[in-house]
């Protein structure tokens, strides 16, 4: 059980889960309108999301202690400069056009974690992006719904329709609703100056914030031009699971709770959609 326990959590800790995640809405994205599977796009996405998020994670760490690594992260090092170097091959593999595009993506994470802004604007000691009061769900929700939507399609050369807009936007507020758990859980945690949405408004209105997004992210897809009844059926079900996920989120909760059921929907609706091809 240890042995497992361990891999369970080098896989959590060396963010494979969470690239998995940002990987499977990625591949959604293809499959919602009708894009045949994309390895070099899809492969990039899940090594530039390992690469960034141990950055953003491990850069401070790696900084400060780099004489004196404990085990675990020497491991996380080693395996993150290999998915950087993947990530390199395949960005020479991408379409010119949607280079343009990774380049913003990948500015905002240097910025996310790397202290270059002015001090004047910040609440706390760390002078980056995520320590600007009140702006860090929304920075990562919008880079996954940049990520997961237009990435896939711009290397597809496939149209930004109504339906990806809405689509983006969909996926803009699922990605805030699968995060609150996490804010939630680190409540005791967080720096008052970070004014999470749990500071602000308290964990019963952050479920209910959850609860309204939610019903937006379903009712959204009733706008579209064009509506699958699977896709629908699978849109209903996993509403309802973040729905629950988010209800019973509680400060107190299980080690895995966050950090690896609910970051494990997105593969789950892949899953679901898959089982219906």
């Amino acid at each position: 059980m240890r042995v497992l326990k361990t891999i369970l959590d080098f896989y959590i800790n060396s963010s494979i889960h969470v690239a998995l995640a940002v990987y499977a809405l990625s591949w959604l994205t293809l499959m919602q309108f009708d894009i045949t599977y994309d390895e070099n796009i899809l492969y990039f996405i899940f090594f530039s999301t390992i690469t960034g998020y141990n950055f953003i994670k491990y850069f401070g760490l790696a900084k400060f202690h780099h004489r004196s690594l404990a085990g675990w992260l020497k491991a996380i090092q080693v395996f993150s400069l290999f998915s950087f170097i993947a990530l390199v091959y395949y960005v020479f593999k991408l379409e010119k056009q949607t280079l343009v595009y990774v380049s913003l993506f990948g500015v905002m994470t240097f910025l996310y974690a790397i202290p270059l802004v002015p001090k004047k604007i910040f609440l706390d000691k760390q002078q980056n992006l995520r320590s600007i009061s009140g702006l860090k769900i929304y920075i990562i929700a919008l880079v996954w719904a940049g990520v997961t939507v237009f990435l896939p399609l711009l290397n597809n050369e496939y149209p930004i329709s109504y339906d990806v807009i809405l689509t983006a936007i969909q996926r803009f507020l699922f990605v805030i609703a699968l995060m609150l758990p996490f804010e939630i859980r680190d409540l005791v945690y967080d720096s008052l100056k970070l004014s999470t949405i749990p500071q602000r408004i308290g964990i019963l209105m952050t479920k209910l914030l959850g609860s309204v997004l939610l019903v937006l992210f379903f009712i959204l897809e009733f706008f579209k031009d064009e509506m699958n009844e699977d896709l629908l059926l699978i849109h209903i079900i996993i509403t309802i699971v973040t729905l629950v996920m988010v209800l019973f989120a509680r400060e107190n909760q299980n080690k895995y709770y966050s950090a690896f059921w609910v970051e494990s929907l997105p593969i789950w609706w892949l899953v679901l959609l898959l089982m219906l091809r």
